[in-house]
């Protein structure tokens, strides 16, 4: 049994969706695994990670606009607002998504479905880098 680890860094530009199925693709292949298992952990509490389609743009636009309707920018519902009106929505929407990936490795290859894509989902307006943690175990 082998393992391997690493940390993707992603520059954010605001509130969306940024797929980093590909980065994560490419350093699992140079660890030359044929089968195992990746986590993936995100290492922020105003940003998470999800598997999500990946072929339509309307199913990320739908879920940044479900995610403000059920967690709004508003001063008047929170107490938390150290680094202004987004910040506890962008604590909320971590608390409902997640943090942390796992992903089967076979034959290989992340055993991901056809139109999975795997997304950092920046909660927060102002650009941020954020940090992935990737660990591999396998053979």
């Amino acid at each position: 049994m082998r393992q391997a680890s690493t940390a993707l860094e992603v520059p954010t530009s605001g509130q969306r969706l940024y797929e980093i199925t590909r980065e994560v693709a490419r350093w699992v292949a140079e660890q030359d695994m044929r089968e195992g298992l990746l986590t993936i952990f995100c290492r922020h509490t105003s940003a998470s990670l999800l598997i999500q389609e990946n072929a339509a743009p309307e199913v990320r636009d739908d879920l940044i606009a479900f995610f403000a309707r059920i967690a709004p920018e508003d001063r008047n519902l929170y107490a938390h607002d150290d680094e202004g009106p987004d910040d506890m929505p962008a604590h909320l929407k971590t608390a409902l998504t997640q943090v942390s990936l796992t992903i089967p490795l076979i034959d290989g290859r992340l055993a991901l479905g056809t139109w999975q894509g795997i997304y950092l989902f920046e909660h927060r307006r102002q650009p941020h880098r954020r940090s992935v943690a990737l660990h591999l175990l396998g053979e």
